[in-house]
């Protein structure tokens, strides 16, 4: 899947890829690397799929990885993702990388969710800090529409907010 990402001290609009990690066989990030989560250990887990985000011109190098997971079959769940260190905060080399991958779980949610559950994409937010939980749940809010399931750490976005960062950040 082609993705549009932003070379930050540019401004330049870059493509990039997301692809499975089945597809290119490279060594998921881990904590030894910087990122937050061990993705190799997180992406054995029955159901899930790994996929990652890279930039043709350097294809070795992650941007962001997401792991995606069908509960209970019908389901469609976000249980990682993680944009690389590099990207984060005011150095970040690269905007948007966080905007595709969630975009690219939106698209799977319409294509693999089942019944009700059709288009909806379901995710947790946790923090160590119960009000870095509360500014993490704010932001999805507002920048994907996603919505907090009563006073659960769950989070859906619903199909009508997918359908629009499918919109705005996939090349379809």
């Amino acid at each position: 899947m082609n993705v549009k990402v932003i070379e930050t001290e540019s401004g330049k609009i870059l493509g990039a890829k997301i692809v499975s990690n089945d597809q290119v066989r490279t060594d998921l990030p881990s904590v030894t690397e910087g990122w937050r989560f061990n993705f190799n250990k997180h992406a054995k887990k029955k159901n899930r799929q790994t996929y990652i985000l890279y930039c043709p011109h350097s294809p070795e190098i992650i941007e962001g990885c997401l792991i995606f997971e069908m509960k209970n079959t019908v389901e469609p769940y976000m249980a990682y993702t993680k944009i690389a260190p590099h990207n984060r905060h005011e150095k970040s080399k690269l905007k948007n990388v966080a905007e595709c991958l969630i975009a690219f779980a939106c698209r799977l949610s319409f294509v693999n969710g089942k019944g009700d559950y059709l288009g909806w994409l379901a995710f947790d937010v946790f923090e160590e800090r119960k009000e870095d939980e509360a500014k993490l749940m704010a932001l999805y809010s507002s920048k994907y529409k996603a919505l907090r399931l009563d006073s659960t750490t769950t989070m859906v976005i619903p199909p009508e907010g997918g359908e629009q960062l499918i919109d705005e950040f996939l090349n379809n």
